[in-house]
């Protein structure tokens, strides 16, 4: 019988997910970019918590919304260190393929904007504020 760590990876390699969160017969993906479907699901009615985790791109944004969803264990195709501090402090277990010094954003210019956003955070509960401040700059500059 398989995990739900490992169901979770194998649906975000065939099904082409950007992140899969699986518990049981529960299965919950998307295809979005970025954070956008962590806070979806952290406003939404779904209970994650107990939940294991695959996602391609964990930085230390992502990572604190992990932990305010109650996820028991992640794996990321790539994940920032700050990423893998903040699961450390709040003891989820993790995997990765790689490990990078922070997460680059889109255009590959520097560092993702999300990280940056959370940067000076220390608490998991003090970042869904900060991300959607700066998820709405991003969009405002884009008009």
């Amino acid at each position: 019988m398989k995990s739900d760590l490992t169901k979770a990876m194998e649906q975000l390699q065939e099904g082409q997910y950007t992140c899969v969160l699986c518990r049981g017969d529960i299965m919950y993906t998307s295809r979005e970019r970025g954070v956008r479907p962590l806070l979806d699901w952290l406003d939404g009615d779904a209970d994650i918590r107990g939940f294991s985790a695959a996602d391609k791109v964990v930085g230390k944004a992502a990572a604190f919304l992990y932990v305010l969803l109650g996820v028991k264990e992640i794996y990321a195709h790539v994940v920032s260190r700050a990423a893998m501090g903040v699961f450390k402090e709040n003891h989820i277990s993790f995997s990765y393929d790689i490990a990078t010094d922070y997460i680059i954003n889109r255009q590959g210019t520097g560092c993702c904007p999300m990280e940056e956003a959370v940067s000076g955070i220390s608490r998991p509960e003090d970042a869904p504020e900060a991300i959607r401040r700066r998820l709405e700059e991003l969009k405002r500059r884009s008009l």
